[in-house]
């Protein structure tokens, strides 16, 4: 059994080269890596991924730049294996990784998705725990040993505050395949992609074990985007989309739990005083209206 790892590249080519050398160098060798350059500028990180003297090491280029939702469906319709990953470019495998979602797959085959625990690192690779990350860590439960969730609990979970780390989940590529990424978001795809299989019945596996390094720094999309409300846009989006359909289904707490969703008007009240400071009048005016109403995105 082989897990498909797909690395889409467009970033720091030196964090590029830690990320393929952190799978190059797992414990585990039942693993393949798919590079998929998105029309990165610099041609060299891609030359340089080109010429990996390794057989289970893949490199594509994409003639155009797909954008953060084109790219994570075209690595979706490139696996196949049984599960897959796919993971940062600046982010970090610890060598255990491989090895540990195997023991995992073969302790829950039903599950659809497996959630390792996760360490940050910042732009140095040192470790570090920004308040975002606190809030997650505080949100997730911490298992001793690894466990089969699902159902509402775990759907409400998730809407009161998105704890997992989507570079580093291992997914079933059945039921994964045949949806990919909802196209109209690029920053909440993963949540989106999660909600719509635990609310058809599937299970996520969450795991003790510390085998990601997930890193955390300023220039990240996510965070521009936050800066400029988009993200909060797109959450509430999301929220507003699900609600209705969990209060149909009975599930009252997770329907109430996308209605309020408390962490993330949380977090974009934490980002209005930089806003406000730097003069981001757009995001200013979403992040105020992600707070304080349950409007859509204008």
């Amino acid at each position: 059994m082989t897990i498909d790892i797909l690395m889409p590249f467009y970033g720091d080519p030196g964090q590029f080269r830690a990320a393929v050398g952190s799978v190059l160098a797992q414990s585990d060798g039942r693993w393949r890596l798919t590079i998929v350059d998105d029309a990165y500028p610099d041609p060299a990180p891609g030359s340089w991924a080109a010429t990996i003297e390794d057989e289970r090491v893949g490199f594509l280029r994409n003639p155009v730049n797909l954008g953060i939702n084109g790219a994570f469906n075209r690595c979706v319709t490139l696996v196949e294996h049984d599960h897959f990953v796919i993971m940062g470019c600046d982010d970090l495998l610890t060598a255990d990784y491989v090895r540990q979602m195997h023991q995992a797959i073969h302790d829950h085959p039903r599950a659809s998705y497996l959630q390792p625990a996760v360490s940050i690192i910042g732009d140095d690779g040192e470790r570090l725990l920004p308040l975002a990350d606190r809030v997650k860590d505080w949100s997730r439960p911490h298992p001793k040993v690894s466990v089969e969730l699902g159902g509402e609990k775990l759907t409400a979970s998730l809407l009161r505050g998105n704890w997992t780390y989507f570079p580093s989940i291992c997914w079933r590529t059945a039921d994964v395949q045949p949806r990919g990424f909802d196209p109209k978001y690029s920053i909440v795809l993963d949540l989106a992609l999660q909600l719509e299989l635990l609310m058809s019945g599937a299970t996520m596996a969450l795991l003790p074990g510390e085998t990601f390094r997930y890193r955390r720094h300023e220039s990240s999309v996510s965070e521009e985007a936050a800066k400029y409300g988009s993200r909060f846009a797109e959450e509430r989006e999301l929220f507003l989309e699900v609600a209705p359909r969990l209060h149909d289904m009975g599930w009252t707490k997770a329907a109430k739990a996308a209605e309020f969703h408390v962490t993330s008007r949380l977090n974009a009240l934490t980002k209005l005083p930089a806003s406000l400071l730097h003069d981001y009048r757009p995001g200013t005016n979403e992040l105020v209206r992600h707070v304080f109403t349950n409007r859509p995105a204008r």
